[in-house]
């Protein structure tokens, strides 16, 4: 009995040694595609909002309001994408993936949304009592958007004993805020194929 019990602590610390082994970490490029497991990624957000940019730019709003307007860059605000996908998708960078294609684009002006304009709000009215005349900013200087940008991310799961399909489809709407008129409508769509 006690060697039975002497071999199995020595088959469980060996296991336990086994198992703490070195871990290796490697730094690798930020756009270099890596898919470990078939879910939503960081490939797939920029990716995304990349081709929802495009699509948005390449619309007939643009050149619409630009006759209208004596050639100037709409204001553009980015509102909600909901995520009402079947997996945690962290809906902020996309959003940030897609303010950050408008603003390279150069052919849009952006405007805060949200709470970062609520703490610009609160970071105005705390200069009015405590920065120099000189130096602080007036209300009623906000640019105002002319359209809002939101829309949501939806999949579906197709599963068969060790294959999988996961499937998104992004949907934006861009409205002119003054009419409520939807004036873009755009999607993109990833499908991934996952084999165990």
């Amino acid at each position: 009995m006690k060697s039975t019990i002497y071999f199995l602590s020595i088959l469980a610390i060996a296991v336990l040694l086994q198992s703490c082994g070195t871990r290796k970490v490697e730094r690798i490029d930020t756009e270099e595609v890596i898919d470990l497991s078939g879910r939503w990624n960081d490939t797939d957000s920029r990716m995304v909002a990349d081709a929802m940019v495009e699509q948005v730019l390449n619309g007939n709003w643009l050149s619409n309001y630009q006759e209208n307007h004596e050639g100037e860059k709409p204001v553009v605000i980015v509102g909600l994408v909901y995520n009402k996908s079947h997996e945690h998708i962290e809906a902020e960078t996309f959003i940030k993936d897609i303010e950050q294609a408008f603003i390279n684009s150069g052919k849009v002006r952006l405007v805060q949304a949200g709470d970062k304009r609520e703490e610009l709000r609160r970071e105005r009215a705390a200069q009015q009592e405590f920065a120099s005349p000189e130096t602080v900013k007036a209300w009623g200087k906000e640019l105002g958007a002319d359209f809002m940008m939101n829309g949501d991310i939806n999949s579906t799961v197709d599963t068969y004993k060790k294959e999988r399909v996961n499937f998104y489809q992004v949907n934006l709407e861009l409205t002119d805020i003054e009419t409520s008129e939807i004036v873009w409508l755009g999607d993109k769509k990833i499908r991934k194929y996952i084999k165990n």
